[in-house]
């Protein structure tokens, strides 16, 4: 999947600030209230998937009228995410990078290529 826009997390985080403090949202955006907002849109992309079967799912995927409300509720996932990850100064690309390599101990791909199952947690 390619883009028309290349993504600068710098150059985005810098415009959702701007968006946000243009309308003195910042005393809203606090972690309970944002990470309940992160789980709301998740629940509404989900929405748009529910009792499809595979078929159905492609379908929508491709649906001129559901991919833009797909899009749209992906999109306030990441923002609502981003929002978080600013809130509690996290550094976005560096625990990204962390939890893919902690995923790739956790699920080597001898033991789990072509599996869905969910690996037990370590006590480590």
């Amino acid at each position: 999947m390619s883009s028309t826009h290349g993504w600068d997390l710098s150059s985005c985080m810098e415009q959702l600030r701007a968006f946000r403090d243009d309308r003195d949202w910042a005393q809203f955006h606090n972690p309970k209230d944002l990470s309940a907002a992160i789980a709301i849109e998740a629940a509404e992309l989900q929405e748009l998937f529910l009792w499809k079967d595979a078929a159905g799912v492609d379908e929508a995927t491709d649906s001129p009228t559901l991919r833009p409300r797909i899009e749209s509720e992906l999109a306030d996932v990441v923002i609502y995410s981003l929002y978080l990850a600013d809130r509690l100064n996290i550094d976005l690309a560096q625990v990204t990078m962390d939890k893919l390599a902690s995923n790739g101990h956790r699920y080597d791909v001898e033991s789990h290529r072509g599996k869905a199952e969910k690996a037990a947690r370590r006590s480590d």
